[in-house]
């Protein structure tokens, strides 16, 4: 399974038991009851998002929301790989309609509802059409603002899945699940990495949840992700002893209270779009420096999740700063990094296996040089991003 779908199917049944699928009251091409080709209704329960067309031709849409549950729900229009947020609109009451007005080229895109604004939300494909009579403006100070919002929002979504899967991984590894800690583990870990580069901003939190045992300073106590791992993974450690009930306790809790420190900071977070550029140039660097060597997860190996994750948020930066950068005149850098990060994905799926990838350890040394080889080629032009958009 591609990991930029991570939380559908059984991962969205983990995180929302019990809730519907996302369904369109009228079939492709319908429009609202106002008769706008550009309006659709949008109405969020508990436990369902209906949405009254799949299809829309593009331009300036409208989105009326109505909350007809009793949760505070947000609404989403996400870009076709489910991560990119397009827009959004937060804090909607019950029995309140707010509308997302957003300008929206031709394309794939996804719906998505989030009663209670935690989890990954309801959604459904959604279709904008080519149209005749559509003007989006992809150069305005407007589109520089919604970039930049869209991007905080991206963030956010990211560590707000962190925190719900990180507390489900934490009561298995407590309870002594190990099997479904294990299966957890490298799903959860994707949120981290997919803003891994915005957590290592905060200086004082990412020493304590994703240091590896390599990296430790003298005297430095070792807590997060990894120490966790090493133990839920013995047989790759030479001499280990597991750790008690109690020990499980102290580390699963410590990685929870500083995974809810990092999301109430995140929440205070605004972006500029040449930290949105820097930001998804330093997902890249992250690859080249820890994931592609095999490094990051010693005893698991579960670091091609990583790698997935690390350049899913990369893509994410770019494709939210891709417009200004064709505005500004650089479309042949644009065309450049596009099929960069094709080229990219297109060998990372070759090693997918079931709903993840094969371990790290089984590729081959042709493989990992394959990889890096992309990825090298990917940083050059990516490197350019920043001073092009700004």
């Amino acid at each position: 399974m591609n990991l930029r779908h991570l939380a559908t199917g059984p991962a969205l049944a983990l995180l929302l038991p019990g809730l519907a699928a996302c369904t369109s009251n009228s079939p492709s091409g319908s429009t609202d009851e106002g008769g706008d080709p550009r309006a659709v209704s949008i109405t969020s329960t508990d436990d369902g998002c209906e949405v009254s067309t799949t299809e829309v031709p593009e331009g300036a849409l409208t989105f009326h929301v109505k909350n007809g549950g009793s949760k505070v729900t947000e609404f989403y229009l996400l870009g076709e790989d489910g991560l990119r947020i397009v827009g959004e609109v937060e804090n909607i009451g019950p029995s309140l309609t707010r509308d997302l007005v957003v300008n929206v080229p031709a394309g794939s895109y996804t719906t998505a509802c989030k009663p209670g604004m935690v989890g990954d939300g309801i959604r459904a494909d959604f279709t904008v059409a080519e149209s005749k009579d559509a003007e989006v403006d992809a150069g305005d100070q407007a589109t520089v603002a919604q970039a930049e919002k869209n991007y905080a929002a991206y963030v956010k979504d990211q560590s707000d899945q962190l925190l719900v899967k990180t507390t489900k991984f934490v009561d298995l590894y407590e309870a002594g699940k190990d099997d479904e800690a294990r299966d957890l583990y490298a799903k959860a870990r994707v949120h981290w990495e997919r803003i891994e580069t915005v957590a290592e901003s905060f200086g004082d939190l990412d020493p304590k949840m994703d240091a590896r045992e390599a990296d430790l300073e003298p005297g430095q106590k070792w807590t997060g992700w990894h120490r966790i791992e090493k133990d839920l993974w013995p047989k790759e450690a030479k001499d280990y002893t597991p750790l008690t009930d109690t020990e499980r306790k102290t580390y699963g809790q410590d990685l929870l209270k500083n995974t809810t420190t990092l999301d109430g900071r995140i929440k205070k977070l605004d972006f500029t779009v040449d930290q949105i550029a820097n930001g998804s140039r330093g997902l890249l660097e992250e690859v080249a420096t820890g994931k592609v060597t095999g490094e990051e997860e010693a005893w698991s190996h579960t670091d091609l999740w990583d790698f997935q994750a690390n350049v899913d948020g990369a893509k994410v930066g770019y494709d939210g700063v891709r417009p200004i950068l064709v505005a500004n005149g650089n479309t042949k850098l644009a065309q450049q990094l596009d099929s960069r990060f094709t080229e990219l994905q297109k060998l990372l799926d070759q090693h997918k296996k079931g709903d993840g990838f094969v371990l790290y350890t089984e590729l081959s040394t042709a493989e990992t040089k394959e990889l890096s080889d992309a990825v090298n080629a990917l940083s050059e032009p990516l490197s350019k991003l920043t001073a092009a958009v700004v």
